[in-house]
C-alpha cells in the first residue's frame, strides 16, 4: 500500500483517485478552490443553473468503465444520463439548415440529402467511412494505451485515408482538414461541419491535421449525453465515489512544489509550508513545478484559444421539440480563422455559437423560464467586453428569434473565470491528443523523468475532453498499479 498525494481535483484527478483507492492505495487530494471538478463547474441564481465547462458528454463508456471498476453501482445508478437527439443542429452561413440525428449514420446521410441537396449525405457518409478508418488506427494508441515511447511513429503517419486530388497536373492528398473539406467534401456547408468539430476544442482547420476525422466520427458514432441536472452531476458522482472508497480531500490547499528524496517525489509542499510525504505524486500536465521534459520527450501544447460563456436567464417556456444543441456557423469563416489564429489574436466579431437549450426541469426554476448558455472560441487570456456579448447574442437570435427580448439577466463568463477555476494559463482549454502534425497535438505522457512523479488531465496524455481526462487517470492509475509495463485495459 502505497501513499498518493493527487495535486488537483479535476476529472482526470478523480478517475485516478478513485481507481487507485481501490487498488488499496491512501490517496489524498490537494485541490487549491473550494470544491472539485476542476473545469466542470455550475453557475446557480434565482433558481437557474447552467454548466460553465463541457456540457454534452460524449463517450460514456469511459465514466460507465469507471464505476464499474470502482464499485457495484452503476454509473446509471448514480447520474440520469440522456441520449440527446438530435445530436445538433446546425445553421449555416447561407441560412441552410440541418439537424442530425444521434449515433445513426443512415439517419446523417437521410437529413444532409434532404436540407442541403441530393449526394451531400452520400459524400458525408464516405467520409464518415474514411474517418473510421482513422479512428480504427489511433484508438488504442491515443486514447486507451500510455503514450508509446517511439511516439514518432503517431506524429509522423497521417492515419487518414485521404482521397486523391488532382489539380494543376498534380495529384494531392489532403493533410489539413481545411483541404478535406474543399478538396472531398466540395461544399461550403460540409466543410464548415467538419471544420466546426476542430474549431470546438480551439483548433485552427487549416493547420490541424486530416486525423481530425476521427472528431466528428466519435460523435456519429458513439452519441451525444446530456447529464440531467447538467454535467456538474457527473463530477459529483466520480467525487462521491472517491469518498466512498475513502480517498481524503482538502480543499483551499494550494501546492507550492514537488518534494524530491533521493531522486524520486517524496510529497509535496503546500503554500503555507504543510509538507505532506507521500510515495507517488499525481500533478496536473500544466503544473508550474513539473520537471523540465527531456530531449525527444513530447512537449507541452502552447498557444491553445480559451472560451467565452454567455449564462442566459429567458422568460417564456422552452418551445417543444427544439434542439438540444444548435451550431451557428460564422458567416465569414476567414474573418473569425484569422482573428483567433493570426498573429495578433483577437474575440471575433461574429464567431461561430453554439447555443444550448436542455430539456431539462432541473435547470430551470419552473417551466415558464429557460436556461439557454452560448458558447465561442477566443483568445486565451482575452477580456471580452459587453459588445463580444452582445455580438453572441446577435448571432444566437439567428437560432433562436427574438432572444434579447426574453432576457432576463445574463452572466458572461470569460477566459479569466477559466484561468481561476481550474489554474489553466489564460484560462486555454486542452484539445484531445491527434496522430500526424509532427506531434504538435500530441500530450506529453502520462510518467516522468523523476520516479514516482506522474501527470493527469487535459494538459497529459491523451488530452482535453471529458473522456479523454477520464482514461487518463486510468492510464496513470494503471502505470502506478501495474507498472511501466501497462499497455490499456483490453
Amino acid at each position: 500500500m502505497a501513499g498518493i498525494a493527487v495535486i488537483g481535483a479535476g476529472m482526470g484527478a478523480l478517475t485516478a483517485a478513485a481507481r487507485l483507492a481501490v487498488a488499496g492505495h491512501r490517496v489524498t487530494v490537494y485541490e487549491r478552490t473550494p470544491t472539485y471538478g476542476g473545469a466542470v463547474r455550475r453557475f446557480e441564481r434565482d433558481g437557474f443553473a447552467f454548466d460553465t465547462g463541457p456540457a454534452l458528454l460524449p463517450l460514456p463508456a469511459v465514466y460507465r468503465d469507471l464505476f464499474v471498476k470502482t464499485g457495484k453501482e452503476p454509473l446509471e445508478a448514480c447520474v440520469d444520463l440522456v441520449q440527446v437527439d438530435p445530436s445538433a443542429r446546425h445553421v449555416f452561413a447561407d441560412g441552410a439548415e440541418v439537424s442530425l440525428p444521434n449515433a445513426s449514420r443512415a439517419g446523417v446521410v437521410s437529413a444532409l440529402d434532404e436540407a442541403l441537396g441530393a449526394r451531400a449525405g452520400q459524400v458525408w457518409g464516405d467520409f464518415l467511412v474514411r474517418a473510421r478508418e482513422a479512428w480504427d488506427r489511433t484508438r488504442r494508441p491515443l486514447l486507451e494505451e500510455p503514450l508509446w515511447p517511439n511516439w514518432s511513429v503517431l506524429a509522423e503517419r497521417e492515419p487518414y485515408p485521404a482521397v486523391p486530388h488532382k489539380r494543376l497536373l498534380r495529384t494531392r492528398r489532403a493533410t489539413t482538414l481545411a483541404e478535406v473539406g474543399a478538396w472531398e467534401l466540395r461544399d461550403p456547408r460540409l466543410a464548415a461541419l467538419l471544420e466546426g468539430h476542430a474549431l470546438a476544442h480551439g483548433l485552427d482547420p487549416r493547420v490541424t491535421p486530416a486525423s481530425a476525422a476521427v472528431l466528428p466520427y466519435m460523435e456519429h458514432a458513439f452519441g451525444t449525453w446530456h447529464v440531467r441536472g447538467g454535467m456538474r452531476e457527473l463530477a459529483r458522482a466520480v467525487y462521491e465515489r472517491c469518498l466512498a472508497r475513502r480517498v481524503e480531500f482538502v480543499f483551499g490547499a494550494e501546492v507550492a512544489r514537488i518534494l524530491v528524496k533521493d531522486g524520486r517525489a517524496a510529497g509535496v509542499e503546500l503554500a503555507d509550508g504543510t509538507v505532506a510525504e507521500a510515495d507517488v505524486v499525481l500533478a496536473p500536465g500544466d503544473f508550474a513545478g513539473l520537471p523540465a521534459r527531456g530531449e525527444g520527450e513530447v512537449a507541452p501544447q502552447r498557444g491553445l484559444p480559451s472560451r467565452l460563456t454567455v449564462l442566459l436567464a429567458l422568460r417564456g417556456p422552452r418551445p417543444r421539440g427544439e434542439a438540444h444543441r444548435t451550431v451557428v456557423h460564422a458567416q465569414d469563416r476567414e474573418a473569425e480563422l484569422e482573428c483567433l489564429f493570426g498573429p495578433t489574436p483577437s474575440v471575433p466579431e461574429r464567431p461561430t455559437v453554439t447555443v444550448l437549450r436542455p430539456d431539462d426541469a432541473r435547470l430551470a426554476p419552473d417551466g415558464d423560464h429557460e436556461a439557454v448558455t452560448l458558447s465561442a472560441v477566443v483568445p486565451a487570456g482575452a477580456e471580452p467586453t459587453e459588445a463580444n456579448v452582445e455580438a453572441l447574442l446577435a448571432v444566437a437570435e439567428r437560432a433562436v428569434p427574438a432572444l434579447r427580448e426574453r432576457v432576463l439577466w445574463h452572466e458572461a463568463r470569460t477566459p479569466a473565470d477559466i484561468a481561476r477555476e481550474t489554474g489553466a494559463a489564460g484560462g486555454a482549454v486542452p484539445a484531445p491528443a491527434l496522430a500526424a502534425a509532427g506531434g504538435r497535438l500530441l500530450h506529453p505522457a502520462n510518467s516522468t523523468g523523476l520516479q514516482g512523479l506522474f501527470t493527469v488531465g487535459g494538459w497529459s496524455h491523451p488530452g482535453g475532453g471529458l473522456p479523454h481526462a477520464g482514461m487518463s487517470g486510468t492510464l496513470v492509475s494503471g502505470l502506478i498499479v501495474e507498472g511501466p509495463e501497462f499497455r490499456g485495459s483490453r
